[in-house]
């Protein structure tokens, strides 16, 4: 990896622990320089302003993370209640991106940017939107394998699932505890058990 490449990495990494922690819009681009170590020309050698590197940040620190988090378990070929069960599982208790204090950064950005910046808004639906695309599909696999109810709307239960997984993001960051999700994945469990 060139210098330069090495220097927007290290931008792009700590300004997002900086986000992740402060929130995008307490975070100044000062802060991202002092905790960066980099010059205010180096800065804007690799981002217009920190609206461009906030949106790099998305598509390449939190999209990778979504996608294997994500996406990537509901395209297996097991049962549906399983992959979807283990895909909550990991994404709370097993992903080492993601702090419980903080939350989940799609969500927060989404909370702090989406209602009022047009380019946030684009990417982070993007992610929502391969996420209930992909839990629609897995859903409607396993009606066709007789795993899932003919009866579920796939749509509604995939917009129920995000829902869940963000509100209990938002619930873990409030008590700061794990166990609050232990809670939600035995409830989780049991709904997933009323589609068969």
């Amino acid at each position: 990896m060139k210098k330069a490449e090495i220097t927007r990495l290290t931008i792009l990494e700590q300004a997002f622990d900086l986000i992740y922690t402060k929130g995008y819009q307490t975070t100044s681009i000062d802060d991202i320089l002092a905790k960066t170590k980099v010059t205010k020309g180096a800065f804007y050698y690799h981002f217009k302003n920190k609206d461009e590197m906030g949106i790099a940040i998305i598509q390449e620190l939190i999209k990778p993370n979504f996608e294997h988090y994500f996406i990537k378990p509901l395209l297996q070929e097991k049962d549906p209640s399983t992959i979807l069960y283990q895909m909550m599982h990991d994404a709370l208790l097993k992903n080492e991106f993601l702090k419980v204090e903080y939350g989940c950064p799609a969500s927060n950005l989404t909370t702090e940017m989406a209602p009022w910046n047009t380019n946030f808004t684009k990417v982070l639906n993007e992610l929502a939107l391969k996420w209930k695309m992909c839990l629609e599909i897995c859903l409607q696999k396993g009606i066709e394998q007789n795993l899932i109810r003919k009866d579920i709307d796939t749509e509604q239960v995939a917009i129920f699932i995000m829902s869940g997984y963000w509100g209990i993001r938002n619930l873990g960051k409030l008590v700061n505890s794990t166990k609050v999700y232990k809670d939600y994945l035995k409830q989780f469990e049991a709904y997933l058990n009323l589609l068969k």
